[in-house]
């Protein structure tokens, strides 16, 4: 089970790593729904090509954690590091899930938005799945 889980989370991150790469060399499906808006419908911001790469650099390095913490893919990092970057991982899906309390998460009070509409179907969920994913791969015995 906690292979699977580690699969999971870095086969998702892998894929959304690539999509932000996808976005920062110009292209545009799902960009617009991937941005926050406000209620009167435009972007709260306009992420440029740096923040986009970083981003989707991060969820790559990020979708390495969890099957190097489990011993199926052999980067050379300490079982302590991987763990300590699990759980880190996971900390910070679920404070994404949680949100920020206005714009993104399960308790945002902006709700009648495009993205808000995804962010509670789709990006919220999937968040604290990985989230879930990130702790078992981390906490599950080797």
């Amino acid at each position: 089970m906690a292979d699977f889980a580690a699969w999971f989370a870095s086969l998702v991150l892998a894929g959304l790593g690539g999509l932000h790469y996808y976005w920062a060399f110009g292209g545009k499906a799902g960009a617009r729904a991937a941005v926050p808006d406000s209620t009167d419908g435009e972007p709260l911001f306009r992420p440029g090509k740096p923040a986009t790469l970083t981003v989707g650099t991060m969820l790559l390095a990020a979708g390495l954690l969890p099957i190097a913490h489990r011993g199926l893919l052999p980067l050379g990092l300490s079982e302590t590091w991987t763990q300590w970057g699990c759980l880190l991982g996971g900390a910070v899906f679920l404070i994404r899930a949680v949100g920020d309390f206005k714009y993104v998460g399960f308790f945002k009070r902006v709700r009648g938005t495009a993205f808000a509409a995804n962010d509670t179907r789709l990006y919220s969920p999937l968040c604290l799945l990985l989230a879930a994913s990130f702790a078992v791969s981390a906490l599950a015995p080797l």
